[in-house]
């Protein structure tokens, strides 16, 4: 990010962005990863820690209503799929820089207290 543009989100690692909100979305890169990572084949990690939303895999959730591999941190960290690196600089933010403020309310890392084109610009450099 460019020195000029002010540190817009730090992550506080409360695991509030692990929790619900419609699941984590994998991409076979991920699904790889994951799977090599806790040492299982594909089939069984689909099987065992995947549900689907239609025909996408998403990652289970546990009961309390985490992903099944947040334990007070998340336990794949290395190898956490694309959805989760890129928490909060998301696509939607570019379409309506409001939504930043909105995702601010249920994440206690992000600074919404910049104006709307710093969140877009910095948005922007980060999904590149």
């Amino acid at each position: 990010m460019s020195d000029a543009l002010p540190e817009i989100f730090h992550c506080k690692k409360c695991g509030d962005c692990c929790r619900g909100y419609g699941g984590t979305f994998l991409s076979q890169k991920d699904i790889k990863a994951i799977a090599k990572y806790i040492r299982t084949d594909v089939k069984t990690f689909l099987a065992n820690y995947c549900k689907f939303s239609g025909t996408k895999p998403i990652l289970s959730q546990d009961k309390n209503g985490y992903c099944i591999f947040w334990d007070e941190l998340c336990t794949i960290h290395p190898v956490k799929p694309y959805m989760c690196k890129a928490w909060p600089f998301i696509k939607s933010v570019l379409v309506d820089a409001g939504n930043w403020r909105i995702m601010s309310s249920m994440c206690p890392g992000i600074n919404a207290d910049v104006p709307d084109s710093v969140v877009s610009k910095c948005v922007a450099e980060k999904l590149i």
